[in-house]
């Protein structure tokens, strides 16, 4: 890993609070590789031998329901740790990891989890309020799916995209990585054709533009008052 500037790494919750030369130690035991998009990292109930940072691109969280349906719980963004299976006291992974974009991620064996803990200032405080908040995402995404018309939870998904990964353009904010009407469907518990349906409406209101792959959110402030969360 030594082509890997510990740059890269200055700055990411789990290492600022680490010198440049602690950040080096911890580099040498990574692996670094570079994923196509749709790639699995990881699937849920596979022993959890590593864990892994995110430097470049998007992931999907995927579970599974008790009928088998798989359900995107949230998104992961560059800079974050993911696949922490130590930090839950699990042996396998509780998720799905699928690369929503190309990507590349860093990882290291998961038997040095207890060892970064104990010697890397931060590393292990970072790690947990990481967790804290993911576990308060998911919560919110299953109450959604449980209580709000579907309207709502669509709308309230391309938000949390928008939120997470959005940049400005010329015709409003570009949701960053690849998105399908099949994962919305997958983020809210409601069918293809449902999420088809309202896109192609909200599309001809002027709230939002797609095509394939590709959603930017046109007037931003309908889109809140679509999901019900307006002050």
């Amino acid at each position: 890993m030594s082509k890997l500037d510990e740059s890269l790494l200055i700055g990411m919750p789990p290492f600022s609070r680490l010198s440049r030369a602690q950040i080096r130690e911890i580099l040498d035991h990574a692996t670094s590789r570079r994923y196509d998009e749709g790639a699995t990292i990881f699937s849920e109930g596979q022993e959890a031998d590593r864990f892994f940072l995110l430097l470049d691109g998007f992931l999907r969280v995927v579970r599974s329901t008790p009928d088998g349906d798989q359900v995107i719980v949230l998104h992961i963004s560059p800079g974050q740790l993911f696949g922490i299976a130590p930090a839950l006291q699990r042996d396998t992974y509780p998720a799905s990891a699928v690369t929503a974009a190309e990507s590349i991620a860093l990882s290291w064996p998961v038997n040095l989890w207890p060892e970064f803990s104990a010697t890397y200032e931060g590393f292990a405080t970072e790690s947990y309020k990481t967790l804290g908040r993911r576990l308060g995402q998911i919560q919110e995404t299953l109450t959604e799916m449980a209580t709000q018309a579907v309207e709502k939870r669509v709308a309230s998904a391309l938000l949390r995209m928008v939120n997470q990964s959005g940049r400005k353009s010329d015709a409003g904010i570009e949701i960053a990585f690849p998105v399908t009407r099949q994962n919305i469907s997958d983020m809210t518990g409601t069918t293809l054709h449902t999420v088809s349906r309202l896109l192609s409406a909200w599309e001809r209101d002027g709230v939002v533009s797609s095509r394939r792959k590709h959603i930017v959110v046109t007037d931003p402030y309908a889109l809140v008052l679509l999901s019900g969360i307006q002050s």
